[in-house]
Protein backbone atom coordinates (compact mmCIF):
# COMPACT_ATOMS: atom_id res chain seq x y z
CA UNK A 1 0.00 0.00 0.00
CA UNK A 2 1.17 3.51 -0.78
CA UNK A 3 0.25 4.61 2.71
CA UNK A 4 2.83 2.21 4.12
CA UNK A 5 5.76 3.69 2.20
CA UNK A 6 8.37 5.09 4.52
CA UNK A 7 10.83 7.66 3.25
CA UNK A 8 13.87 8.41 5.41
CA UNK A 9 13.80 11.83 7.02
CA UNK A 10 15.90 14.47 5.31
CA UNK A 11 19.00 15.40 7.34
CA UNK A 12 18.74 18.98 8.68
CA UNK A 13 21.91 20.05 6.87
CA UNK A 14 20.33 19.07 3.53
CA UNK A 15 16.95 20.69 4.14
CA UNK A 16 17.98 24.04 2.65
CA UNK A 17 19.00 22.37 -0.60
CA UNK A 18 15.79 20.33 -0.68
CA UNK A 19 13.67 23.44 -0.10
CA UNK A 20 15.39 25.21 -3.00
CA UNK A 21 14.65 22.25 -5.28
CA UNK A 22 11.04 22.16 -4.08
CA UNK A 23 10.66 25.89 -4.73
CA UNK A 24 12.07 25.63 -8.26
CA UNK A 25 10.00 22.57 -9.18
CA UNK A 26 6.82 24.10 -7.75
CA UNK A 27 7.47 27.41 -9.49
CA UNK A 28 8.09 25.95 -12.95
CA UNK A 29 5.07 23.68 -12.78
CA UNK A 30 2.87 26.50 -11.55
CA UNK A 31 4.24 28.76 -14.31
CA UNK A 32 3.02 26.31 -16.95
CA UNK A 33 -0.41 26.12 -15.33
CA UNK A 34 -0.91 29.88 -15.36
CA UNK A 35 0.85 30.79 -18.58
CA UNK A 36 -2.22 29.52 -20.44
CA UNK A 37 -4.45 32.20 -18.92
CA UNK A 38 -1.97 34.89 -19.87
CA UNK A 39 -1.67 33.53 -23.40
CA UNK A 40 -5.44 33.33 -23.83
CA UNK A 41 -5.93 36.86 -22.49
CA UNK A 42 -3.20 38.31 -24.71
CA UNK A 43 -4.69 36.71 -27.80
CA UNK A 44 -8.36 37.20 -26.84
CA UNK A 45 -9.12 39.76 -29.58
CA UNK A 46 -7.37 37.61 -32.20
CA UNK A 47 -9.12 34.44 -31.01
CA UNK A 48 -12.47 36.24 -31.25
CA UNK A 49 -11.83 36.90 -34.97
CA UNK A 50 -10.39 33.46 -35.80
CA UNK A 51 -12.77 31.15 -33.92
CA UNK A 52 -16.16 32.87 -34.29
CA UNK A 53 -18.23 34.37 -37.13
CA UNK A 54 -17.10 37.95 -37.55
CA UNK A 55 -20.48 39.59 -38.06
CA UNK A 56 -20.49 41.22 -34.60
CA UNK A 57 -17.09 41.98 -32.97
CA UNK A 58 -18.65 42.63 -29.54
CA UNK A 59 -20.53 39.30 -29.64
CA UNK A 60 -17.40 37.47 -30.75
CA UNK A 61 -15.41 38.95 -27.87
CA UNK A 62 -18.15 38.00 -25.41
CA UNK A 63 -18.11 34.46 -26.82
CA UNK A 64 -14.33 34.35 -26.38
CA UNK A 65 -14.66 35.33 -22.71
CA UNK A 66 -17.54 32.88 -22.30
CA UNK A 67 -15.23 30.03 -23.39
CA UNK A 68 -12.60 31.45 -21.03
CA UNK A 69 -15.18 31.22 -18.23
CA UNK A 70 -16.27 27.75 -19.36
CA UNK A 71 -12.80 26.49 -18.60
CA UNK A 72 -13.51 27.35 -14.98
CA UNK A 73 -16.61 25.16 -14.88
CA UNK A 74 -14.36 22.10 -15.00
CA UNK A 75 -12.30 23.38 -12.09
CA UNK A 76 -14.57 21.95 -9.36
CA UNK A 77 -14.22 18.49 -10.90
CA UNK A 78 -10.47 18.98 -11.03
CA UNK A 79 -10.46 20.24 -7.45
CA UNK A 80 -12.40 17.18 -6.29
CA UNK A 81 -10.16 14.81 -8.24
CA UNK A 82 -6.76 16.33 -7.46
CA UNK A 83 -7.71 17.23 -3.89
CA UNK A 84 -8.78 13.64 -3.17
CA UNK A 85 -5.70 12.34 -4.98
CA UNK A 86 -3.40 14.68 -3.04
CA UNK A 87 -4.84 13.71 0.36
CA UNK A 88 -4.96 9.96 -0.39
CA UNK A 89 -1.91 9.22 -2.55
CA UNK A 90 0.37 12.22 -2.24
CA UNK A 91 0.74 15.93 -2.99
CA UNK A 92 3.49 15.51 -5.54
CA UNK A 93 1.84 12.85 -7.70
CA UNK A 94 -1.26 15.01 -8.06
CA UNK A 95 0.86 17.99 -9.09
CA UNK A 96 2.78 15.98 -11.69
CA UNK A 97 -0.47 14.79 -13.29
CA UNK A 98 -1.99 18.28 -13.30
CA UNK A 99 0.97 19.85 -15.11
CA UNK A 100 0.87 17.06 -17.71
CA UNK A 101 -2.82 17.73 -18.43
CA UNK A 102 -2.36 21.48 -18.58
CA UNK A 103 0.66 21.57 -20.88
CA UNK A 104 -0.95 19.06 -23.26
CA UNK A 105 -4.20 21.03 -23.53
CA UNK A 106 -2.43 24.37 -23.98
CA UNK A 107 -0.22 22.91 -26.70
CA UNK A 108 -3.32 21.53 -28.41
CA UNK A 109 -4.91 25.01 -28.54
CA UNK A 110 -1.90 26.18 -30.52
CA UNK A 111 -2.58 23.45 -33.09
CA UNK A 112 -6.35 23.93 -33.48
CA UNK A 113 -7.90 24.72 -36.88
CA UNK A 114 -9.85 27.99 -37.05
CA UNK A 115 -13.49 28.78 -37.90
CA UNK A 116 -12.54 29.42 -41.53
CA UNK A 117 -11.20 25.86 -41.78
CA UNK A 118 -13.83 23.75 -39.99
CA UNK A 119 -16.65 26.12 -39.00
CA UNK A 120 -18.36 25.53 -35.66
CA UNK A 121 -15.99 22.68 -34.89
CA UNK A 122 -13.30 25.27 -34.10
CA UNK A 123 -14.99 26.92 -31.10
CA UNK A 124 -16.17 23.50 -29.89
CA UNK A 125 -12.60 22.17 -29.90
CA UNK A 126 -11.43 25.36 -28.19
CA UNK A 127 -14.09 24.79 -25.53
CA UNK A 128 -12.92 21.20 -25.04
CA UNK A 129 -9.27 22.23 -24.56
CA UNK A 130 -10.27 25.01 -22.16
CA UNK A 131 -12.25 22.41 -20.20
CA UNK A 132 -9.17 20.17 -19.87
CA UNK A 133 -7.14 23.21 -18.80
CA UNK A 134 -9.74 24.09 -16.19
CA UNK A 135 -9.81 20.53 -14.88
CA UNK A 136 -6.05 20.48 -14.35
CA UNK A 137 -5.97 23.95 -12.81
CA UNK A 138 -8.61 22.87 -10.29
CA UNK A 139 -6.04 21.28 -8.03
CA UNK A 140 -2.84 23.04 -9.11
CA UNK A 141 -2.80 26.30 -7.17
CA UNK A 142 -3.97 24.83 -3.89
CA UNK A 143 -1.91 21.67 -4.40
CA UNK A 144 1.25 23.66 -5.12
CA UNK A 145 0.53 25.83 -2.08
CA UNK A 146 0.18 22.80 0.21
CA UNK A 147 3.30 21.20 -1.25
CA UNK A 148 5.62 24.16 -0.73
CA UNK A 149 4.10 25.17 2.61
CA UNK A 150 4.62 21.69 4.07
CA UNK A 151 8.32 22.04 3.34
CA UNK A 152 8.62 25.63 4.64
CA UNK A 153 10.26 26.47 8.00
CA UNK A 154 8.15 27.87 10.83
CA UNK A 155 7.86 31.64 10.75
CA UNK A 156 8.60 31.87 7.01
CA UNK A 157 5.64 30.08 5.51
CA UNK A 158 4.23 33.05 3.60
CA UNK A 159 7.68 33.94 2.29
CA UNK A 160 8.18 30.45 0.87
CA UNK A 161 4.59 30.19 -0.30
CA UNK A 162 4.93 33.51 -2.15
CA UNK A 163 6.72 31.51 -4.86
CA UNK A 164 3.23 30.44 -5.97
CA UNK A 165 1.69 33.91 -6.57
CA UNK A 166 5.05 35.23 -7.81
CA UNK A 167 5.12 32.49 -10.42
CA UNK A 168 1.59 33.43 -11.45
CA UNK A 169 2.78 37.01 -11.96
CA UNK A 170 5.86 35.94 -13.90
CA UNK A 171 3.71 33.73 -16.14
CA UNK A 172 1.40 36.65 -16.89
CA UNK A 173 4.36 38.97 -17.58
CA UNK A 174 5.93 36.48 -19.95
CA UNK A 175 2.59 35.84 -21.64
CA UNK A 176 1.95 39.56 -22.07
CA UNK A 177 5.58 40.11 -23.11
CA UNK A 178 5.25 37.49 -25.82
CA UNK A 179 2.05 39.24 -26.92
CA UNK A 180 3.78 42.65 -27.09
CA UNK A 181 6.64 41.13 -29.08
CA UNK A 182 4.31 39.39 -31.52
CA UNK A 183 1.96 42.33 -32.07
CA UNK A 184 4.85 44.75 -32.33
CA UNK A 185 6.95 42.78 -34.82
CA UNK A 186 4.52 40.75 -36.92
CA UNK A 187 2.20 42.08 -39.57
CA UNK A 188 -1.53 41.68 -38.99
CA UNK A 189 -1.60 38.98 -41.65
CA UNK A 190 1.23 37.00 -40.03
CA UNK A 191 -0.30 37.37 -36.56
CA UNK A 192 -3.67 36.08 -37.76
CA UNK A 193 -2.09 33.29 -39.81
CA UNK A 194 0.41 31.69 -37.41
CA UNK A 195 1.75 34.20 -34.86
CA UNK A 196 -1.16 33.79 -32.44
CA UNK A 197 -0.23 30.11 -32.00
CA UNK A 198 3.25 30.74 -30.56
CA UNK A 199 2.26 31.47 -26.91
CA UNK A 200 0.32 28.20 -26.75
CA UNK A 201 3.01 26.08 -28.42
CA UNK A 202 5.56 27.22 -25.83
CA UNK A 203 3.64 25.26 -23.17
CA UNK A 204 4.75 21.90 -24.57
CA UNK A 205 8.46 21.96 -23.68
CA UNK A 206 7.80 23.93 -20.48
CA UNK A 207 5.37 21.25 -19.32
CA UNK A 208 7.93 18.53 -19.97
CA UNK A 209 10.47 20.39 -17.81
CA UNK A 210 7.95 20.89 -15.00
CA UNK A 211 6.91 17.24 -15.09
CA UNK A 212 10.53 16.08 -14.94
CA UNK A 213 11.40 18.29 -11.97
CA UNK A 214 8.31 17.37 -9.98
CA UNK A 215 8.75 13.66 -10.59
CA UNK A 216 12.20 13.76 -8.97
CA UNK A 217 11.00 15.13 -5.62
CA UNK A 218 9.92 13.23 -2.52
CA UNK A 219 6.51 14.02 -1.14
CA UNK A 220 6.26 16.50 1.71
CA UNK A 221 7.47 15.65 5.23
CA UNK A 222 3.93 16.26 6.51
CA UNK A 223 2.35 13.79 4.08
CA UNK A 224 5.08 11.18 4.58
CA UNK A 225 4.64 11.31 8.34
CA UNK A 226 0.87 11.20 7.97
CA UNK A 227 1.14 8.14 5.72
CA UNK A 228 3.59 6.49 8.11
CA UNK A 229 1.17 6.98 11.00
CA UNK A 230 -1.71 5.83 8.77
CA UNK A 231 -3.58 9.08 9.37
CA UNK A 232 -4.78 9.46 5.79
CA UNK A 233 -8.52 9.09 5.25
CA UNK A 234 -10.32 7.11 2.55
CA UNK A 235 -12.86 9.88 1.88
CA UNK A 236 -11.08 13.19 2.51
CA UNK A 237 -13.59 15.24 0.52
CA UNK A 238 -16.61 13.89 2.42
CA UNK A 239 -14.78 14.40 5.69
CA UNK A 240 -13.78 17.94 4.73
CA UNK A 241 -17.41 18.89 4.14
CA UNK A 242 -18.34 17.24 7.41
CA UNK A 243 -15.83 18.92 9.72
CA UNK A 244 -14.41 21.88 7.73
CA UNK A 245 -17.50 23.43 6.16
CA UNK A 246 -16.96 26.74 7.98
CA UNK A 247 -13.36 26.93 6.79
CA UNK A 248 -14.32 26.22 3.18
CA UNK A 249 -17.03 28.90 3.25
CA UNK A 250 -14.63 31.40 4.83
CA UNK A 251 -11.99 30.66 2.19
CA UNK A 252 -14.58 31.13 -0.53
CA UNK A 253 -15.79 34.40 1.01
CA UNK A 254 -12.48 36.24 0.94
CA UNK A 255 -11.07 34.51 -2.17
CA UNK A 256 -13.75 36.00 -4.42
CA UNK A 257 -11.95 39.36 -4.23
CA UNK A 258 -8.63 37.69 -4.98
CA UNK A 259 -10.29 36.01 -7.98
CA UNK A 260 -11.99 39.08 -9.47
CA UNK A 261 -9.05 41.36 -8.74
CA UNK A 262 -6.54 39.01 -10.34
CA UNK A 263 -8.54 38.35 -13.51
CA UNK A 264 -9.39 42.01 -13.91
CA UNK A 265 -5.69 42.81 -13.67
CA UNK A 266 -4.25 39.94 -15.71
CA UNK A 267 -6.91 39.17 -18.33
CA UNK A 268 -9.67 41.71 -18.64
CA UNK A 269 -7.61 44.92 -18.64
CA UNK A 270 -6.00 44.18 -21.99
CA UNK A 271 -9.28 44.07 -23.90
CA UNK A 272 -10.85 46.72 -21.62
CA UNK A 273 -8.19 49.30 -22.41
CA UNK A 274 -8.22 48.63 -26.15
CA UNK A 275 -11.98 48.17 -26.60
CA UNK A 276 -13.48 50.51 -23.98
CA UNK A 277 -10.78 53.17 -23.50
CA UNK A 278 -9.45 53.23 -27.10
CA UNK A 279 -5.80 52.57 -26.29
CA UNK A 280 -3.77 50.78 -28.94
CA UNK A 281 -3.26 47.06 -28.52
CA UNK A 282 0.44 47.62 -27.83
CA UNK A 283 -0.33 50.24 -25.14
CA UNK A 284 -2.84 47.90 -23.50
CA UNK A 285 -0.36 45.04 -23.45
CA UNK A 286 2.41 47.29 -22.13
CA UNK A 287 0.16 48.46 -19.30
CA UNK A 288 -0.63 44.85 -18.45
CA UNK A 289 3.07 43.99 -18.33
CA UNK A 290 3.82 46.93 -16.01
CA UNK A 291 0.91 46.02 -13.70
CA UNK A 292 2.00 42.41 -13.48
CA UNK A 293 5.59 43.48 -12.79
CA UNK A 294 4.29 45.65 -9.94
CA UNK A 295 2.32 42.68 -8.62
CA UNK A 296 5.30 40.33 -8.87
CA UNK A 297 7.71 42.80 -7.26
CA UNK A 298 5.31 43.49 -4.37
CA UNK A 299 4.65 39.82 -3.51
CA UNK A 300 7.88 39.11 -1.52
CA UNK A 301 7.39 42.24 0.62
CA UNK A 302 3.73 41.50 1.29
CA UNK A 303 4.59 37.89 2.16
CA UNK A 304 7.15 39.03 4.74
CA UNK A 305 4.55 41.39 6.19
CA UNK A 306 2.12 38.47 6.42
CA UNK A 307 4.67 36.39 8.33
CA UNK A 308 5.28 39.27 10.70
CA UNK A 309 1.79 40.73 11.26
CA UNK A 310 -0.48 37.80 10.42
CA UNK A 311 -2.82 36.74 7.66
CA UNK A 312 -5.98 38.40 8.98
CA UNK A 313 -4.61 42.00 9.15
CA UNK A 314 -3.25 41.72 5.61
CA UNK A 315 -6.56 40.41 4.28
CA UNK A 316 -8.36 43.32 5.96
CA UNK A 317 -5.96 45.81 4.36
CA UNK A 318 -6.40 44.24 0.93
CA UNK A 319 -10.21 44.07 0.96
CA UNK A 320 -10.52 47.55 2.46
CA UNK A 321 -8.07 48.85 -0.13
CA UNK A 322 -10.17 47.49 -2.99
CA UNK A 323 -13.28 49.12 -1.54
CA UNK A 324 -11.59 52.53 -1.27
CA UNK A 325 -9.23 52.61 -4.24
CA UNK A 326 -10.85 50.70 -7.11
CA UNK A 327 -13.06 53.53 -8.40
CA UNK A 328 -10.24 56.14 -8.33
CA UNK A 329 -7.96 53.63 -10.09
CA UNK A 330 -10.47 53.15 -12.90
CA UNK A 331 -10.88 56.90 -13.24
CA UNK A 332 -7.11 57.25 -13.61
CA UNK A 333 -7.08 54.69 -16.41
CA UNK A 334 -9.15 56.96 -18.65
CA UNK A 335 -6.89 60.02 -18.22
CA UNK A 336 -4.03 58.83 -20.41
CA UNK A 337 -1.32 56.21 -20.54
CA UNK A 338 0.47 57.47 -17.42
CA UNK A 339 -2.78 57.35 -15.44
CA UNK A 340 -3.52 53.89 -16.78
CA UNK A 341 -0.12 52.67 -15.60
CA UNK A 342 -0.68 54.10 -12.12
CA UNK A 343 -4.27 52.87 -11.83
CA UNK A 344 -3.62 49.30 -12.93
CA UNK A 345 -0.44 49.07 -10.84
CA UNK A 346 -2.32 50.20 -7.72
CA UNK A 347 -4.84 47.40 -8.21
CA UNK A 348 -1.99 44.98 -8.88
CA UNK A 349 -0.33 45.77 -5.55
CA UNK A 350 -3.64 45.17 -3.74
CA UNK A 351 -3.91 41.79 -5.47
CA UNK A 352 -0.42 40.96 -4.16
CA UNK A 353 -1.50 41.87 -0.61
CA UNK A 354 -4.47 39.51 -0.65
CA UNK A 355 -2.75 36.78 -2.66
CA UNK A 356 0.32 36.38 -0.44
CA UNK A 357 -1.85 35.90 2.66
CA UNK A 358 -4.50 33.85 0.90
CA UNK A 359 -1.99 31.14 -0.04
CA UNK A 360 -0.66 30.38 3.47
CA UNK A 361 -4.02 30.85 5.17
CA UNK A 362 -5.87 28.40 2.94
CA UNK A 363 -3.23 25.77 3.76
CA UNK A 364 -3.04 26.53 7.47
CA UNK A 365 -6.77 26.54 8.16
CA UNK A 366 -7.24 22.85 7.27
CA UNK A 367 -5.90 19.78 9.10
CA UNK A 368 -3.23 17.77 7.28
CA UNK A 369 -5.38 14.83 6.17
CA UNK A 370 -8.06 17.13 4.64
CA UNK A 371 -5.85 19.96 3.42
CA UNK A 372 -5.72 19.34 -0.31
CA UNK A 373 -9.44 18.59 -0.58
CA UNK A 374 -10.74 21.36 1.67
CA UNK A 375 -8.59 24.14 0.27
CA UNK A 376 -9.19 23.08 -3.35
CA UNK A 377 -12.98 23.18 -2.98
CA UNK A 378 -13.23 26.53 -1.19
CA UNK A 379 -10.67 28.32 -3.32
CA UNK A 380 -11.77 26.83 -6.64
CA UNK A 381 -15.44 27.66 -6.05
CA UNK A 382 -14.50 31.34 -5.72
CA UNK A 383 -12.56 31.25 -8.97
CA UNK A 384 -15.29 29.37 -10.84
CA UNK A 385 -18.14 31.67 -9.82
CA UNK A 386 -16.28 34.98 -9.72
CA UNK A 387 -12.81 34.72 -11.28
CA UNK A 388 -13.60 32.96 -14.53
CA UNK A 389 -16.72 35.05 -15.09
CA UNK A 390 -15.06 38.40 -14.23
CA UNK A 391 -14.02 39.36 -17.81
CA UNK A 392 -17.42 38.31 -19.17
CA UNK A 393 -19.38 40.21 -16.50
CA UNK A 394 -17.22 43.31 -16.89
CA UNK A 395 -17.55 43.28 -20.70
CA UNK A 396 -21.31 42.80 -20.40
CA UNK A 397 -21.61 45.66 -17.89
CA UNK A 398 -19.76 48.07 -20.17
CA UNK A 399 -21.77 47.05 -23.25
CA UNK A 400 -25.09 47.18 -21.37
CA UNK A 401 -24.61 50.50 -19.59
CA UNK A 402 -22.29 52.33 -21.94
CA UNK A 403 -20.15 53.33 -18.96
CA UNK A 404 -16.50 52.29 -18.76
CA UNK A 405 -16.61 52.65 -14.96
CA UNK A 406 -19.19 49.95 -14.21
CA UNK A 407 -16.58 47.18 -13.72
CA UNK A 408 -15.16 49.25 -10.86
CA UNK A 409 -18.47 49.13 -8.98
CA UNK A 410 -18.57 45.36 -9.44
CA UNK A 411 -15.12 44.90 -7.90
CA UNK A 412 -15.97 47.28 -5.03
CA UNK A 413 -19.10 45.26 -4.24
CA UNK A 414 -17.22 41.97 -4.25
CA UNK A 415 -14.49 43.42 -2.02
CA UNK A 416 -17.08 44.71 0.46
CA UNK A 417 -18.48 41.19 0.83
CA UNK A 418 -14.98 39.78 1.40
CA UNK A 419 -14.19 42.45 3.97
CA UNK A 420 -17.32 41.47 5.92
CA UNK A 421 -16.24 37.81 5.81
CA UNK A 422 -12.74 38.65 7.06
CA UNK A 423 -14.09 40.79 9.90
CA UNK A 424 -16.63 38.23 11.10
CA UNK A 425 -15.29 34.76 10.23
CA UNK A 426 -11.53 34.76 9.68
CA UNK A 427 -9.34 33.59 12.56
CA UNK A 428 -5.57 33.99 12.59
CA UNK A 429 -3.73 30.88 11.39
CA UNK A 430 -0.03 31.76 11.07
CA UNK A 431 0.97 29.99 14.30
CA UNK A 432 -1.03 26.80 13.73
CA UNK A 433 0.90 23.55 13.21
CA UNK A 434 0.73 22.06 9.72
CA UNK A 435 1.10 18.54 11.11
CA UNK A 436 -2.08 18.73 13.17
CA UNK A 437 -5.01 16.45 12.36
CA UNK A 438 -7.62 18.64 14.06
CA UNK A 439 -9.00 22.05 13.04
CA UNK A 440 -7.12 24.04 15.73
Amino acid sequence: MLNDQEVPATPPQDMGRVRRRVTVATAIGNFVEWFDSGAYAVMSATIAVLFFPNYDPAAALLATWAIFAAGFIARPLGALFFGHYGDRIGRNRALALSVLCMSGATLAIGLLPTYAAIGLGAPLLLLLMRTVQGFSTGGEYTGASSFIMEYAPEGSRARYASAVPITVGVAAVVGSGVGVLLTGTLSEEALMSWGWRIPFLIAGPLGAIGLYLRSRLDDTPVFREMAKQENTTKSPLRQAFKVSGRQMFTLFGYSITNAVGYYFMSSYMISYMSESLDYTKTQALMTSVVAMLAYTAACPFMARASDRFGRRPMLMIACGGFVLLTYPAFQLMSTGLAGALVGTSALAVLVSVIGTSNVPMMVEMFPAQLRASGSAVGYTAAYVLFGGTAPFVATWLVNSTGSALTPAFYLVGVAAISLLVVLTLVRETKDLSLTRTTLR
